[in-house]
């Protein structure tokens, strides 16, 4: 049990209230007495709004689902089911043409496209990973990968993938910055006659820094070294400007159910935004300890000096609206919205960047990068847009130094899109779509309308073409582009390289600045994409086409034809497969995020995301009898057994067929209550049965 202490009325958790006190306060210029006070008032205004949103949210979810049971047995009418959701609210008026107003934004995220880092809070040495992302290994992230269409080699240095890497790596410079009359495989050394001769805009020693579509190449020459010693201009590597941003998630990549879990949380991105995070962890048979990258330094084309950022430019992502925390109880002893919490400590955290002896280590701009998940139409961005001018009184921040990300995941938010970006037009420096969750509240949005096509079916399906169309079309047109970042989502398959460079070339050319990859490695490949295709010009080349129409984003992902039983039997495999493989790390583990292999024993990205569709689609099936609970049970008993076999060389792992399992009690209630959460979020399952857990792992051996 958490052990409490009074600050203003509020009670707050001993290990919150050190930590605020101790650590984030200090240099801030904000006294104790100042913070709890304010936090209070913040808490005592914002509070009952928040749950009240969420009573909007239940309330406009009620009447979709009594609307669909009148006509479940008849044809939606298109035109029928919008007149609806404008009545009860659901849909509101498109507000008149503007264009954003976001001022004080560093160029990573308004002018220059590239690769985004999402990152578990909860593990520093990940974090550290991903803010070192910035610059990556060409070679490395090739020869170490199926990119080559091979999988990497075990055992020795492989001479023939060697020279693979090196031709891909040139024919990769031959494009991006070539040379006059030479390909790079004929350069042998000194000044390359570059095509473009302002592309060479400084070195390092005999290394060549290179600029394209704003984005930095470094090539290394060192003759010395033992790959270079081998190449006939000298050539080391080629490093790539990798990760130009990452976002540091305290959401969907982590599990955080109590103070400890939040505090360990805020104190990484505490001690990363500061510079001093460290990770110390044995790799192959020696110790090493992982620090933040310095900067790098060279020789400017003008004989200057010239200085790059050696870290990604960081984001924090806070919680949603749905949740509250025990890290902190309201005057009536009751617990404290989680969002709101979020907001007041990392925009306290986020004051060693922006003022102070640290100030601009992370964002030159002076700016404080929050991205908000999981709002639901523009009402709910309204209320985060106050929030944060009020937390910025609070801190003494100048209005709007707090920038907002807005995560286009929601079909509300999807269909109202224009409105929620008006709503925050003064601070918004990003938008992304997010498939699986936006699936998963596609399909709980509609519960009652009918049996939902497979989970594979429903990238192939009207709505969510466009979606991930409307969701550029209209960032350009209220004015996004070249003032924030438009985005796209996750790779899932951080083994399969290979498959990525061949798919999320789409991203780019599709307008988007930037999408999310798993892993450094994979932000050094998706880098090819940024110069392969110039995103801002790709962006005036479709700025001005139609936006796709609303009846198409509103069409519902029905199925028109039964299934086979076995075809049955495989959907709920698959669904429940992957959803233990999650929900065991979850709760036994505390693992939010992790690499979790499929049926074929692909390991793909599990996060509350995928959690969220894969349950949902299960409680679908049951609620109109494409499948027996019955079914459901089985699937679940298979696939347990199959996750258990998968995750055999976990010393940690405890066993789903065991009695008592957690994991599994947790699993079914996600499932067979999916009708009944809300907007079919699994959080509150996840967090009841991992705080159960905590409490059983805690608890002192009986004595015999």
């Amino acid at each position: 049990m958490a052990t409490y202490v009074t600050r203003a009325c509020l009670s707050v958790a001993a290990e919150l209230a050190a930590f605020v006190e101790d650590e984030a306060l200090a240099g801030t210029g904000v006294s104790a007495d100042t913070f709890w006070a304010g936090a209070a008032a913040i808490l005592t205004r914002f509070a009952p709004e928040n749950r009240a949103l969420l009573a909007t949210r239940d309330r406009l979810q009620t009447s979709i689902d009594a609307w669909h049971r009148e006509r479940r047995d008849g044809p939606i009418d298109a035109d029928d089911h919008r007149a609806f959701l404008e009545e009860i609210g659901y849909l509101v008026a498109e507000p008149a043409p503007f264009t954003i107003t976001t001022r004080g934004v560093d160029a990573e995220v308004a002018t220059r496209a590239g690769p985004q880092l999402v990152v578990p809070a909860l593990n520093a040495r990940f974090l550290l990973n991903a803010a070192n992302a910035r610059w990556g290994s060409l070679y490395d992230a090739l020869y170490g990968t199926d990119a080559l269409g091979d999988p990497a080699p075990s055992g020795g240095y492989d001479p023939a993938r060697g020279a693979a890497v090196v031709a891909f790596a040139k024919a990769f410079l031959d494009a991006a910055v070539p040379l006059a009359g030479i390909s790079w495989t004929e350069w042998r050394g000194g000044t390359p006659p570059l095509a473009d001769p302002t592309q060479l805009i400084g070195r390092r020693g005999d290394s060549l820094l290179l600029r394209h579509h704003g984005l930095h190449i470094e090539v290394m020459v060192d003759p010395a070294h033992p790959i270079g010693r081998d190449d006939p201009a000298g050539i080391a590597d080629v490093v790539l400007e990798s990760a130009l941003t990452t976002i540091v998630d305290l959401e969907d990549s982590i599990a955080a159910v109590d103070a400890a879990d939040k505090v360990a949380a805020y104190a990484n991105w505490l001690s990363l935004l500061r510079g001093d995070l460290t990770a110390t962890f044995a790799k192959d048979g020696r110790t090493v300890t992982r620090a933040p990258a310095n900067d790098r330094g060279y020789t400017a084309a003008d004989g200057g000096t010239l200085v790059l950022p050696g870290r990604s430019l960081l984001f924090v992502r806070t919680v949603g609206h749905l949740m509250t925390t025990p890290a902190l109880l309201l005057p009536d002893a009751s617990e404290a919205p989680e969002g709101i919490v979020d907001a007041i400590v990392v925009g306290l955290i986020g004051t060693h960047d922006v003022r102070g002896d640290r100030a601009g280590g992370n964002s030159a701009a002076g700016a404080i990068y929050v991205v908000k998940p999981k709002m639901h139409g523009p009402e709910e961005c309204a209320f985060t847009d106050r929030l944060f001018d009020a937390v910025e009184d609070l801190l003494g921040l100048k209005r709007h130094t707090i920038k907002v990300g807005v995560m286009d995941e929601e079909r509300r938010t999807s269909a109202n899109l224009a409105a929620c970006i008006h709503a925050v037009r003064h601070r918004i420096c990003f938008i992304n779509t997010g498939f699986l969750d936006r699936t998963g509240d596609e399909i709980h949005t509609n519960f009652e309308a009918g049996p939902m096509v497979p989970k594979a079916a429903m990238r192939d399906s009207t709505w969510l073409a466009a979606y991930e169309d409307r969701n550029v079309r209209i960032g350009l047109a209220c004015g996004l582009g070249g003032r924030a970042q438009i985005g796209k989502g996750m790779w899932a398959a951080p083994d399969r390289m290979a498959e990525m460079l061949a798919q999320k070339g789409a991203h780019p050319i599709a307008g988007a600045s930037t999408a999310w990859v798993p892993s450094p490695t994979a932000a050094t490949l998706h880098a090819i994409h940024y110069h392969r295709v110039d995103v801002a010009a790709r962006q005036r080349a479709i700025a001005g086409e139609p936006v796709p129409p609303l009846a198409a984003l509103l069409s519902i992902p029905l199925a028109t034809s039964p299934w086979l039983a076995h075809e049955v039997r495989a959907e709920l495999d698959n669904n429940a497969q992957g959803l233990l493989g999650y929900v065991v790390r979850w709760i036994d583990q505390g693992i939010g995020c992790s690499k979790v292999p499929d049926l074929a024993d692909v390991g793909l990205m599990e996060d509350r995301a995928t959690l969220r569709i894969s349950s949902q689609h299960m409680a679908n099936w049951l609620r109109h009898g494409v499948c027996s609970r019955t079914d459901i049970e089985e699937a679940l008993e298979r696939m347990a057994a199959r996750v258990d076999q998968q995750n055999i060389a976990d010393t940690h792992y405890l066993p789903l067929r065991r009695r008592g399992s957690l994991a599994m009690t947790a699993a079914r209630a996600i499932v067979f209550e999916g009708a009944r959460q809300p907007n079919g979020y699994t959080e509150p399952v996840l967090h009841f049965y991992r705080t159960i857990a905590k409490q059983v792992s805690e608890r002192p051996p009986i004595k015999t």
